[in-house]
Order: structure tokens, then sequence, then C-alpha cells
């Protein structure tokens, strides 16, 4: 009630002083009428009140005031309600911009997390990767190692098995008639080959070393101790030389490639 007075207060001022004005035209009319004395018989009274111009002229211009007023409040009122509505608008704007805003910010911000954590998962899959790898190269490593250590144990006890094989049969050759019919057919070859020198005495006996390749080819010949001259000596060394290539041995494993005999000549 007190907000309709506030916001209409120029139209109750009016209509308020526009009715007062036309009780006062009634009561001063009425008291005109009643302190007049008639002097003849008057024809019947016509029930009206007679307004002078200037109170209507006035009640005119007060209602058309108030019509003003009115008009203006209710301007006034469609302004503020106008002002309010674009204010109410704004604000829900700034409202919806500031949502949309953090909407924006939540979405980045958890985009980002997203990336992190792809990141992150990435990273602790190459480095389970790289483990992977680094722990089968590790295991291929000890594997190949293991299976070299293996061949190598296995080499070596073939090798061993086979020296001792090969030491048993040139010990079981050697102990065998082979080797001296072997001995006896290298002196034969080089004494058969010998020049005797004139200087020669009778009994010539010499240690001579020799040295072969396979196939019995000399490639050396030394006489280390000898009851001969150095014609003698010479002439022995010449023999051996003469004689290659020296024979074969019966048996492989009498082959020996440094070999030493003693050069005693029939006489």
């Amino acid at each position: 009630m007190f907000g309709f007075a506030r916001e209409h207060s120029w139209s109750v001022f009016f209509s308020v002083v526009l009715h007062g004005l036309l009780a006062a035209a009634l009561v001063l009319m009425t008291q005109l009428s009643i302190t007049s004395t008639p002097q003849s018989v008057q024809p019947l009274p016509i029930n009206a009140v007679v307004v002078s111009s200037q109170v209507l002229h006035a009640a005119q211009s007060a209602q058309a005031a108030q019509a003003a007023a009115v008009r203006a409040a209710d301007e006034a009122k469609a302004a503020a309600a106008a002002e309010a509505a674009k204010a109410l608008a704004a604000d829900q704007a700034a409202q919806a911009q500031k949502a949309a805003d953090a909407q924006k910010a939540a979405d980045a911000e958890k985009a980002a997390q997203a990336q992190q954590t792809e990141a992150a998962q990435r990273a602790a899959d190459a480095q389970k990767a790289a483990e992977e790898k680094k722990a089968a190269a590790a295991k291929q490593a000890a594997d190949a190692k293991h299976a070299a250590d293996q061949r190598a144990r296995a080499d070596r006890e073939a090798e061993l098995r086979r020296q001792m094989a090969e030491e048993e049969h040139v010990d079981a050759v050697e102990a065998s008639p082979m080797r001296d019919r072997y001995v006896a057919s290298l002196q034969n070859r080089i004494q058969n080959a010998w020049i005797r020198p004139p200087s020669a005495r009778v009994g010539v006996d010499c240690l001579v070393e020799v040295t072969q390749v396979p196939g019995g080819e000399v490639t050396g010949a030394r006489v280390t101790q000898c009851n001969g001259d150095a014609a003698v000596r010479q002439s022995i060394e010449n023999a051996v030389y003469r004689a290659s290539p020296l024979p074969d041995p019966p048996d492989p494993a009498l082959f020996q490639r440094h070999f030493a005999f003693r050069f005693k000549p029939n006489d």
C-alpha cells in the first residue's frame, strides 16, 4: 500500500485537490440558495450546479496534470523495469559467462591432467619396455655365455681326451718294434747317402740333430758331438740333406719334427 501511494503520489494529490474544489463549489452554491428570499412565485427549480469557468479550467488542468503524472509514473516505472530487466539480463549474462569460464577452466584442467596422466603412462611403459629389453639382453648374454662356457668345457674335455688318447697311442707305438724299425730306416737312408771323406777314421761316432717337415723334407742338420774332424762333420750334414726326403714313419704318431740319432757307419 505504501509503495502504491509513493508511486502515484502526484496523481493522488491532484485528485484530492480537484475533489476539494468541486466540494467547495457545491457548498458555496448551497449557501447562496438558502440565504436568498424569493419575491415571487418562482418556477420549478432546476436541479443543476453552476460552476465557474475558472474552477472548471482548474479542475481540467488538475485532471490533465494527474494524467500526465500517471503517465510519467508509468513511464518511470517502465524505465525502472527496463533497467532492472537490463541489469538482470546483464547479471545473468555475467553469471553465464562466469559459468562458461569456469567450465572452460575445468575442461582445460581436466585435459591437462589427462595429458599428464597419458605422458606419465607413456613414460612408465617406456621404462618398463626398456627394463624388459635390458633383462632380455642380460638373459640372452647370460645364456650365450653359459653356452660358450659349455662348449669351451666340452672342447677342453674333448681335446684332453684326444691328447690323452694320442699320448697313449704314441706311448704304445714307441714301445712297439715299429719305432726301432723307423729309426733304423732313417739311419740307413742317411748312411747310404754319406760320402766318406779321406780324413774319416774307423769307428766314426757322431750325434746328429735333424729337423724335418711332414713329408720327410729336411730343413736342418747339425752334428753336435763327433769324434771326427770338420770334414767328417760336414760330410755327415751333407749326407742328411742328400737323404731328403726321409722315409715316412709306419705310423703318424712316430713322426717327429725334431729328432736326434747316432751316426755310426759300418766300417
